[in-house]
């Protein structure tokens, strides 16, 4: 109501003005003719005077109206240079502060609402460095002030900053036109105010502050590099610490671009994913679905069978794979293409020397990509047994006939499915209200129900109290929401509630290497550290830890290491989907709907039940949804959620949908092969369309249609 009563205010304030033509008296000719006029009632009521001009400034600005350049050649042409420029000085600024609060009041709730997910990069970067855009934008007046101010309401700059700033910013431009009104009778029209050499001065002043700025981060970096003496000559482009996803990525991007580049790795090349992360486990979920195909197999007609296998031979068969696929990731590969690779443990001296295996190496740059470990909490009596994690499951060769999982998210999830498969009697463990506490609820409980129905104990909303060890029987006491205590029995214990950077070993805090309160390296939209020339991509920087997004981020990171001084590229978050890879499987890229309706992004839900699709149900999957999230009324996709079988790679047509801008029409008009699960995608573009069809339209077919009949309406 209040938003209301301002806008209807402001245009009343508005027709007044043009209704009694009150524009016509700011007008260069009008200023001219009563210039003498204004004069003597400057004599005669100096201060009533000047207090009518700075209120009347102070409206025009305030409300965006025609006027405020001609009124300001006025104050120098009736009050005189001084005078004038320091009402006109404040006026403005106050006038631009109540214009940026008005278009904040009225505009900026509804528009940051519905343009949240757009405006989130623009928010973050006015956070950081907004006042030092307003005082560039200030700096050059071809760009028009009022622009600028109902352009900075829709922003969360301070108003404090903002007067401020523009006070200081408009300065010059006021001094100028202020200035140009002492001298009235030889302007005849504006653009003589600003000639084409004054334009340009003013352009270069508004790049001033970038070369500031430029000279600032100059000024930090050797701030930051106080202490350390920097190489004549290196003997390295880039050292890549880390030879996981990230690392390798990054080192053969340098190396494919002729730099010299050294891969130091102090355990196994492949990093977490190869040897401990994704490879295992996913020949591990591989096994264990054949077991639990088969254990249906009388819902595929064949009657029951009754796998037959030996565990010890199941986790044979997952080194096979790894053994299978270390090639690809070997030092005899990465050699052969032209990197260097040191197997050691890597220490960083300086910015610019790195000790590995008794000798130091100089680099230009470096880059940390050291992963992350599996996190252990704080539980009472865990260091007294050997418990599992995601690094020391893969050692067992005898199935633990009681397994207790700690964790419910991805990992735990994962392999509380794949061990209950097995033949484990698995409970999982989880403090929150649900496993996968990152999906929707309704997600979330899509997969408990399936791991429920598999066999697996869940206990959510209970926390891991102590470990006990008593006459040779291993149990965790749990304590639950309500203060009850339950106590589960194990013969191994399964840790996966999260993992850590690795960050400790390399030097870093001697160095003064900045960590975030997560307790990963910090980096910049660059992905640099404090130190400029050291960089830091994957788990040990975050946000995300996921393999592609590390070797997502190596792109960038060396890029902007070996031509950072010619152009640097900002690290591009947009669009980073991910699948936890349970039965049914979930994927998701973009917004889930927990997660719009947090951040108050509208949106509208449009699903597609996998029962119903045709292929779905000969492969007796038939379970799952697709949902997706759209903006209101239009066919942009915000976020995508799949839970069926081979949600990963099913999700792979939103993910370039969604970089490249396409919408849920086109997907609906691109043919897809029957009978695929792939189909789900259009038929989930398919039920939005439905959901949007123009009804009037649809009408005047109808009547279209009868009148070619011949029947009467």
């Amino acid at each position: 109501m209040n938003r209301i009563l301002l806008i209807l205010l402001m245009l009343v304030a508005a027709t007044l003005f043009f209704y009694f033509d009150l524009h016509r008296l700011l007008t260069l000719e009008a200023i001219k003719t009563g210039q003498n006029t204004l004069a003597e009632q400057v004599l005669e009521h100096p201060f009533l005077t000047a207090a009518a001009f700075f209120l009347l400034y102070i409206v025009v600005t305030s409300l965006s109206l025609p006027g405020a350049a001609v009124m300001t050649l006025a104050a120098g042409a009736i009050f005189g240079f001084w005078q004038g420029l320091i009402l006109v000085s404040f006026a403005s600024t106050i006038g631009a502060t109540l214009a940026m609060l008005a278009a904040r009041f009225i505009l900026q709730k509804p528009v940051q609402k519905r343009f949240s997910r757009q405006l989130k990069t623009i928010n973050s970067g006015m956070e950081r460095e907004g006042a030092f855009y307003l005082f560039t934008l200030r700096l050059v007046p071809v760009i028009p002030f009022f622009v600028i101010n109902l352009a900075m309401g829709l922003t969360s700059i301070k108003p404090l900053t903002f007067f401020v700033v523009s006070q200081i910013g408009m300065l010059a431009g006021t001094m100028v036109y202020v200035n140009a009104g002492t001298q009235l009778a030889g302007i005849e029209n504006l653009s003589d105010v600003l000639s084409p050499g004054l334009l340009v001065a003013f352009v270069l002043l508004g790049i001033f502050p970038l070369l500031a700025k430029r000279a600032a981060d100059f000024i930090r970096s050797r701030k930051v590099y106080k202490g350390f003496s920097k190489p004549a000559a290196f003997d390295r482009d880039v050292i890549v610490i880390g030879a996981g996803s990230g690392g390798l990525v990054a080192s053969l991007i340098a190396a494919t671009v002729r730099a010299r580049v050294t891969l130091i790795e102090k355990n196994k090349m492949g990093g977490d994913c190869l040897n401990t992360g994704c490879v295992p486990s996913k020949a591990l979920i591989r096994s264990a679905r054949l077991v639990s195909d088969m254990r249906r197999g009388a819902s595929l007609g064949l009657g029951n069978i009754a796998p037959e296998f030996d565990f010890s031979d199941v986790m044979e068969r997952v080194q096979r794979v790894i053994r299978e696929i270390e090639p690809h990731d070997s030092v005899e590969r990465y050699e052969s293409l032209g990197v260097n690779v040191e197997l050691g443990k890597a220490e960083i001296l300086s910015p610019w020397s790195i000790k590995i295996n008794n000798k130091v190496l100089t680099t230009r740059n470096i880059i940390i990509a050291t992963g992350a470990e599996p996190f252990i909490p704080p539980v009472k009596g865990l260091e007294s047994i050997q418990y599992l994690t995601s690094d020391t499951v893969w050692n067992l060769r005898e199935l633990p006939e009681r397994l207790a999982v700690m964790g419910g998210g991805p990992i735990g999830t994962e392999l509380a499915q794949t061990f209950v498969r097995l033949g484990s009697d698995v409970t999982q463990i989880e403090q929150a209200p649900g496993i996968m506490s990152r999906e929707d609820p309704e997600i979330s409980a899509m997969v408990a129900a399936s791991l429920t129905a598999e066999g697996v104990k869940i206990l959510v909303n209970h926390r891991a109290e102590s470990v006990l060890s008593e006459n040779g029987e291993k149990s965790i006491l749990c304590i639950s929401k309500n203060g009850d205590e339950v106590r589960i029995p194990f013969d191994q214990l399964l840790v996966a509630v999260g993992r850590r950077a690795n960050v400790e070993g390399l030097g870093l805090e001697k160095l003064g290497i900045l960590l975030t309160e997560r307790g990963t390296i910090a980096v910049d939209d660059y992905l640099r550290t404090n130190f400029p020339n050291i960089y830091a991509i994957g788990d040990v920087a975050g946000p995300y830890q996921f393999t592609h997004t590390a070797s997502h981020m190596a792109w960038y990171a060396a890029v902007n290491a070996l031509f950072g001084t010619f152009r640097k590229f900002k690290v591009d978050y947009s669009v980073i989907p991910w699948c936890t890879f349970s039965s049914p499987e979930v994927a998701r890229a973009g917004l889930s709907e927990t997660e719009a309706e947090a951040q108050g992004i509208a949106f509208e839900v449009t699903r597609f039940d996998v029962a119903e699709l045709d292929r779905a149900i000969a492969d007796e999957a038939a379970h799952g949804v697709v949902k997706v999230l759209t903006t209101p009324g239009k066919d942009t996709i915000l976020g995508v959620t799949i839970v069926a079988d081979h949600a990963g790679d099913l999700i792979s047509e939103y993910i370039l949908a969604m970089k490249q801008g396409i919408g849920l029409k086109k997907i609906m008009g691109t043919i897809h092969i029957y009978p695929t699960l792939a189909e789900m995608n259009k038929f989930a573009a398919s039920e939005w369309r439905r959901n949007h069809k123009p009804e009037w339209a649809l009408d005047l077919v109808e009547k279209y249609h009868r009148f070619r009949r011949g029947r009467p309406a």
